[in-house]
């Protein structure tokens, strides 16, 4: 890993502290190939591109382009997420650790304390993950919250 200067790391630390956490979908294929995948010319696709972009739904760069928590709000779907707290059985958390990384969410974790994990999933994908740990041996209890607003 290549090492940073103070200069760097201080425009890092700027870019964090001032930063906005935001929900993202990162989508890495080629405008090419999205354009043929739609059935419209790249040309075309560049038009409706630089629009979303404009309007701030999306976010584009070389190899990729981002939905925005705009974007993801015009679609319907929450930028808020869900979190589900996970208690395990002692003698079966390396089984069901295993079961939960293979899970679809946005970000898992183990914690300390009452519990044992703790997951931050999409709203929407909040009832199937549910459905998902209640069949994963070893879970023995789960509480969700569903977050209203971003307040920060």
């Amino acid at each position: 890993m290549e090492a940073l200067t103070r200069r760097s790391m201080q425009i890092l630390r700027m870019l964090y502290e001032k930063g906005k956490a935001t929900s993202t979908y990162t989508l890495n294929m080629k405008q090419e190939e999205l354009a043929k995948e739609l059935g419209i010319s790249r040309q075309a696709l560049n038009v409706h591109l630089r629009k979303l972009r404009d309007l701030n739904y999306i976010r584009t760069g070389r190899g990729f382009i981002d939905v925005t928590e705009k974007g993801l709000n015009t679609l319907g779907i929450s930028a808020t997420p869900a979190f589900i707290f996970i208690k395990v059985s002692p003698h079966k958390r390396i089984y069901a650790y295993k079961k939960i990384k293979e899970l679809i969410v946005q970000r898992a974790f183990r914690i300390t304390g009452d519990v044992d994990a703790l997951l931050i999933v999409d709203r929407e994908k909040l009832d199937e993950v549910l459905k998902r740990l209640s069949s994963i041996e070893g879970i023995q209890d789960t509480k969700s919250y569903v977050a209203i607003e971003t307040m920060k």
